[in-house]
């Protein structure tokens, strides 16, 4: 469909982003045909993105339909809840700009954040929080944990990350999250393509013990000396 370009997804995230902010919004997926379009919102609290009576998911449909002058095709969009929003880079950012806001200490908001997503199963996570943290001077505060990687292809399905602005007193704040999911093999906590340079050592095999003695060269039932293969074969006629 001609709307379902980059820059739509581009306007509508950041519209969402703006409006859904409180309502813990993670992202947004797209389906789309000749006629219907279906937009997914991503949050952490759904019933609050739906509303009253789904009052506010109906605001929120006319608002993209007008704007994007969507009058030949049906609009609909849905809710859907994030169960593990502690992977959810855009979710966290959210939650951290909220702790800033409310005067929490950064070392103190940062390793709180650090703590639940490996706590929700992330291989590794990495806040970052620069601009005026104490004082006038403008500094940069970097908190990891666990494994991240930074090139490469597999960044492409194993990052996830966020930024945000926090617009405090005495200036503004940046913060950056990025997440490393972990490999899953049904693709729902993170990507079922392992990383490339994964190793899987299998376990050995148990070898199994014959029954019957093996007859191996010139011996039979582990005797050395008796007839030879040949003549247990029942070749010994063979002119040699």
């Amino acid at each position: 469909a001609e709307y379902m370009g980059g820059v739509f997804r581009a306007e509508l995230d950041e519209f969402l982003k703006r409006e859904l902010a409180e309502d813990g919004y993670s992202g947004i997926e797209l389906r789309s045909s000749a006629t219907h379009y279906v937009i997914i919102i991503l949050a952490t609290r759904t019933q609050s993105v739906l509303g009253e009576k789904g009052r506010r998911i109906r605001e929120l449909t006319s608002l993209v339909t007008k704007r994007f002058n969507l009058t030949d095709v049906s609009v609909e969009m849905y809710a859907e809840k994030m169960n593990l929003r502690g992977l959810s880079a855009v979710a966290q950012a959210e939650s951290l700009r909220y702790k800033l806001l409310g005067g929490v200490v950064v070392r103190r908001a940062c390793y709180g954040v650090l703590r639940f997503v490996m706590e929700s199963g992330a291989k590794g996570v990495e806040v970052i929080v620069s601009g005026k943290l104490r004082g006038q001077r403008a500094k940069s505060m970097k908190f990891c944990d666990g494994l991240m990687i930074h090139s490469g292809d597999p960044i492409n399905s194993y990052i996830d990350s966020a930024v945000r602005h926090v617009e405090l007193r005495q200036g503004v704040l940046g913060i950056r999250v990025k997440i490393m999911l972990p490999h899953d093999m049904d693709g729902k906590m993170g990507p079922a393509k392992p990383l490339p340079d994964s190793v899987t050592i299998l376990n050995a095999k148990e070898e199994e013990v014959p029954a019957v003695p093996v007859v191996t060269g010139g011996t039979v039932g582990g005797v050395i000396g008796g007839p030879s293969a040949a003549v247990v074969m029942g070749v010994e006629n063979i002119p040699m």
